[in-house]
């Protein structure tokens, strides 16, 4: 089911202080391994892309560098849950998901290992490294894996939530780590849940769905829609698999459109999640904004631009749904 958040401050989302997820991520690790023996870190040689060098100094024995072996990396770490451990695996997003699918279908997602895999740098961080870097398909890869939640966390208590709530629930799991700063949406006493969507705004004429580091570029369109008289209610969406269903159908009944707005390929993620919904249960009209193909080379801020993310991209086609509806 969804609920209705308060965000933490009146002000304008876009003037809030930006923060890099990873730090919140391993602050939350090193927190949880204190706190249980059996957490430990796995990696593959990216010590320092995952800032895990405190950790490192501080449990020593506890974090397993496989070196650039993805495959290797995702096998020890469904070995170290067979041993009853509870392995972190931290890795950037393209790499992980795309060299160690196999292993992530049948080592882990298969044999229901107690694994969670960390995707770090997702969407376009790595942005002027190019298409061999861009981690756009990472969910529409697992999203078609049995038994495998997917988390995209938009801010560091987000992700701080997400890794708590990983920690002590068995079964596979994948999490997107930001590297991308992005201002902080939620209070304090968040909760985690896995299925559920949160709207951090009302709003009565269209819906925006997103998550990552995109969601607070939709509150920022819906704040510049709200000048205009447009009512805009913007969903936060965590976790792509399970979706929260209840929270699309009621937004498709309820608003007179859906956009959806994510880091990630406009093929199989979060816009398709949504519609697939939508289409069996309340068909409504819909903009899907993400990344269509290869996305060149170029700053991560840049590439949102350029496909649509910008909060006026947003807006635009919040505008283009409102204005087409004959409801």
């Amino acid at each position: 089911m969804t609920t209705t958040d308060t965000p933490p401050a009146s002000d304008s989302i876009a003037d809030r202080p930006r923060f890099d997820c990873r730090d919140a991520y391993v602050r939350t690790l090193a927190d949880l391994a204190q706190a249980d023996h059996r957490i430990v870190g796995v990696v593959n040689d990216s010590v320092g892309s995952s800032k895990l060098d405190a950790f490192k100094k501080a449990f020593p024995d506890r974090l397993i560098n496989v070196g650039i072996a993805e495959q290797d990396m995702v096998g020890v770490a469904a070995g170290l849950a067979n041993g009853g451990r509870i392995p972190f695996v931290s890795a950037a997003s393209c790499f992980l998901t795309g060299r160690a699918l196999e292993q992530i279908k049948a080592d882990v997602a298969y044999s229901d290992r107690n694994v969670k895999l960390c995707g770090m740098s997702p969407g376009m961080a790595y942005g002027e490294l190019g298409p061999t870097h861009h981690s756009i398909e990472d969910i529409a890869w697992l999203r078609a894996i049995d038994n495998m939640i997917i988390v995209v966390p938009a801010s560091p208590i987000e992700t701080a939530a997400a890794m708590r709530w990983a920690a002590v629930t068995h079964g596979p799991a994948f999490i997107r780590v930001s590297r991308m700063a992005v201002p902080e949406i939620y209070d304090a006493d968040y909760e985690f849940v896995p299925g559920r969507a949160h709207t951090v705004r009302a709003g009565e004429d269209v819906t925006i769905i997103s998550n990552g580091t995109v969601l607070w570029r939709a509150i920022a369109a819906s704040e510049q829609l709200a000048t205009e008289g447009i009512s805009v209610r913007v969903v936060s969406m965590p976790t792509v698999k399970p979706l929260d269903v209840d929270a699309v159908i009621a937004a498709a009944r309820e608003t007179k459109g859906i956009v959806t707005a994510e880091e990630a390929t406009t093929a199989g993620g979060l816009g398709g999640a949504v519609a697939e919904t939508v289409v069996q249960h309340h068909p409504t009209r819909m903009t899907i904004l993400g990344v269509p193909e290869f996305a060149p080379t170029g700053s991560a801020g840049f590439l949102l631009d350029r496909y649509g993310m910008s909060a006026e991209g947003i807006a635009e086609a919040a505008r283009a749904l409102v204005a087409g509806s004959t409801r």
